[in-house]
This record gives C-alpha cells, sequence and structure tokens, in this order.
C-alpha cells in the first residue's frame, strides 16, 4: 500500500466574491467540521490535498477571476500538488455544463444549493443540529447574517435569479437561534445580507417582516450592533426605519442600492420605480432618522444611458449627497434580459462615466467628514494595520466604507471592543481620531 493513501484528507476551502459566498464557505466550513473533516478557510498551507473553490459569477471580472483560480488548482493537481478539486458557487451553477465540457480536470461540479452533495463527496452527513452554527473566517466580533436566498425581481442587468434561485426567507426563529449562538461567541456586530432584504417574509408569513425580524434579532443579549445591507427600493417597508429609529443597538446606516439616477434608464433597467419616488423615499428616510447614513450603488453605462440620462444620474448624486457610494460599470450578461439590448459603450467610456461619479462622491464625501471633525463617536475596532487600530462609526460597514484610523503609537485598543473616539482630521474617506477615556 501506497503512503499517500494512509494520509489523512485536508480540505481548503477559497471563496471568491461577496459576503454572501463567504457565508455560504462558513456553513461548509462548519458542516466539514462538524463530520470530523480537517477543513480551513484559505489556508496558506501546502499539505491542503483536497480543494473546493466557491465561486462568484456576477460580473465579467469576478467571472475571469474565478476561472483563473480553478485553472491554478487544476494545474496544481496535474502537478501532483492537490489530490481532487472541487468547483461549487455562482459561476459553477450558472455555467455547469459549459465548465464541465472546457475544464475536465476539475472532480465535480456543484450549483448554490446543493451543499448536501458536496457532503455526500466526503461522506460525511448534513447536521441538522449545526443549522446556525458557523465558523467564521474572521475575526469574531462581526458576521455576516444571511436573512434569505435568491431573489424574484426582474433586473435587467442582473444574473442573480439565474444563479442563486427564487426568494427564500429564513425562519425569523432560526435567525434569532444563530444571533444568539454568534453571541455567546463573541460577536457584538450583525451585518443583515440577502439578494433583496426588504423582501424578507414575504414567502413565509405572506408580509414583508423585515421590522419584525429586526426587532427580534436587536433583543439579543450581547449583539450591540444590527446593520441591514441590500435593501431593495421599491415597495420599501417604511416601518423597517422606525425599528431602526426605535431600538438603539440598530445602526443608523442603510444600504439601498438604488442603480441609477434617470427615470427613463429605471425603467429599461424594471426596478419598477423612478428617480422621484426614490429622491422621495430617501426625503421620508431622512425625515425620520436625520442622522442616518445611507449607503447606495449605481451602475455606469446601462443600455439607453445616453449623455443626457448620465448627467441626470450625476445631478441626482449632487442632489441627494449620499453619505456612501459605490459605483459599478455595467456589464453585458448572457440570459439577463438587458443582454438582447445593443451595449453600445465601450469599456473605457463606462470606466470614465464611473469615475467621473465617484470624482463627485469624493467631494461630498470630504464635506460631510469635515463635519465631524471635534465630534466623539462609538468605533468598533476591527484590527490593527500600518501603525494604527482601525475601526468603524455605527455610519459605516466592514470593507466598503470609512475607516477611523487611531495612532497606535499613543494609544491602545483590542480589537473587537469598542472606543470613544474623537475625530480630529479627516479626508475623503477616512477619519483620525483619539481615544476619550
Amino acid at each position: 500500500m501506497k503512503a499517500r493513501t494512509l494520509k489523512k484528507d485536508k480540505v481548503n476551502i477559497i471563496t471568491m466574491g461577496c459576503s454572501k459566498n463567504l457565508v455560504d464557505s462558513e456553513v461548509l466550513l462548519t458542516q466539514l467540521k462538524g463530520n470530523g473533516i480537517d477543513a480551513s478557510h484559505e489556508s496558506n498551507s501546502d499539505d491542503n490535498n483536497i480543494i473546493i473553490i466557491n465561486t462568484c459569477g456576477f460580473i465579467d471580472n469576478a467571472k475571469q477571476e474565478s476561472i483563473d483560480t480553478i485553472l491554478q488548482y487544476v494545474d496544481a493537481k496535474e502537478q501532483g500538488l492537490v489530490d481532487k478539486v472541487y468547483v461549487t458557487g455562482c459561476l459553477s451553477q450558472r455555467y455547469k455544463d459549459d465548465l464541465e465540457k472546457e475544464i475536465p480536470q476539475v472532480d465535480a461540479f456543484f450549483g448554490t444549493r446543493d451543499l448536501p452533495a458536496i457532503l455526500k463527496k466526503f461522506k460525511a452527513d448534513y447536521k441538522h443540529e449545526l443549522v446556525g452554527e458557523r465558523l467564521l473566517t474572521h475575526s469574531a466580533h462581526y458576521a455576516y447574517m444571511k436573512i434569505s436566498e435568491g431573489c424574484d425581481r426582474p433586473c435587467s442587468f442582473c444574473a442573480i435569479p439565474l444563479m442563486r434561485g427564487g426568494h427564500i426567507s429564513r425562519p425569523i426563529e432560526e435567525l434569532v437561534k444563530e444571533a444568539q449562538h454568534k453571541a455567546a461567541n463573541g460577536t457584538k456586530e450583525l451585518l443583515l445580507i440577502a439578494q433583496d432584504s426588504t423582501y424578507y417574509g414575504l414567502d413565509l408569513y405572506k408580509k414583508r417582516n423585515l421590522a419584525e425580524l429586526m426587532d427580534r434579532l436587536a433583543d439579543v443579549e450581547g449583539i450591540d450592533w444590527i446593520r441591514l445591507h441590500y435593501a431593495y427600493p421599491t415597495g420599501f417597508p417604511m416601518d423597517v426605519i422606525q425599528v431602526m429609529k426605535d431600538r438603539p443597538n440598530i445602526c443608523k446606516y442603510l444600504d439601498i442600492p438604488l442603480q441609477h439616477g434617470s427615470t427613463s434608464v429605471l425603467k429599461t433597467m424594471r426596478r419598477g420605480t423612478t428617480r422621484e419616488k426614490q429622491e422621495e423615499l430617501i426625503h421620508s428616510i431622512r425625515e425620520m432618522i436625520p442622522e442616518i447614513a445611507i449607503r447606495t450603488t449605481l451602475i455606469a453605462g446601462h443600455p439607453g444611458e445616453g449623455e443626457k440620462e448620465f448627467q441626470e444620474m450625476v445631478d441626482f448624486v449632487e442632489r441627494m449627497k449620499f453619505e456612501r457610494l459605490g459605483v459599478f460599470t455595467y456589464s453585458h450578461e448572457e440570459n439577463t434580459h438587458a443582454f438582447s439590448m445593443e451595449d453600445t459603450l465601450s469599456q473605457e467610456e463606462k470606466q470614465d462615466r464611473a469615475n467621473h461619479l465617484m470624482e463627485v462622491q469624493e467631494q461630498i464625501s470630504y464635506d460631510l467628514n469635515q463635519e465631524k471633525i471635534g465630534k466623539t463617536y462609538k468605533v468598533l475596532i476591527d484590527k490593527k494595520e500600518g501603525g494604527y487600530f482601525v475601526g468603524r462609526t455605527e455610519f459605516d460597514s466592514v470593507e466598503v466604507d470609512n475607516e477611523v484610523l487611531i495612532d497606535a503609537s499613543k494609544f491602545y485598543c483590542r480589537v473587537g471592543d469598542f472606543v470613544q473616539a474623537k475625530v480630529f482630521d479627516a479626508t475623503e474617506f477616512d477619519l483620525y481620531a483619539t481615544v476619550e477615556n
């Protein structure tokens, strides 16, 4: 018998793409370990003999990165450095047949809802008692919580329903149990994520039930911050803002992807709303919670976006003065509604438009940050990096928003702790602060 066969399998999970994929990887990691399998997430160790790649298939760049990663590990397999390569996630869900033909060296491809099938490859069972439990792949003080899966929206540009299927909400009791488990393990911040969080509950409770979910999660002892992401604007449930206002541990923060500022493009995008309705919604939210930080994302270069429509979006950004903004360039995705339209702009033109929007936003962000100088905020410390302790206020989410920098040579902070920090300087996207005793 070869010594090779005596070696115990070691599994390494590689995650591409968004926080929703990260949650899926954490669930898979928990199930593998719960079955006694030696598994890790993005380990640098060179003795992992089985690789699982959780892919992203959202836009061209993400797809290319996923394919490059698959090829890298297939090459390692051919060199005898790993024994098996499995591929799961969005790219695999969407292009399984093509990928099987193009990269036959992969041992198996799985879709986005194939966790039991992956476990079967390891002669492992799906352990129901582990539902709600999740090994985190980052510092334990914050955790993403996926409240639903899939999406029922018909947006022209989006391939997510093709990869993730229709909307399925998770029951409130299951989510509360997960939050309690997280809190017991040191989690202080829950980041609620979904493809469309404002649709939550329609399938289970026959009504939009996000407000009740947030209220119940706010009761969980030990959870200091609850942060809401990916709130679709059409049919937005305003009772969510009321709960946000009433409950001190729900962050005064809303991530609401508006996607455009021109009514004609919003119609082409099949967003079910208009620029006027979007502005009215933002005004109503700010009226209820004046201090709220609103984060949105926009798409530059969607079919039907001429110079006039683009200028409408620029004007929209200047008027709305969003506290946080991300801009994507339009990606022409096959099998989406927009794929039948002519993609007239070059990638360079789309990028120029995106850059212009971000230049406008930089000035807005700079002006808003200047107003914070001299004020004291509750700050959660995420990490130590380059001579600074790096944290966030309740108005900022992980990795995508502003950061608070505290000089580590003058102040000591513990990662995962809250501090009171007084801002003494600010740039477009960073606040510099001292720690108040």
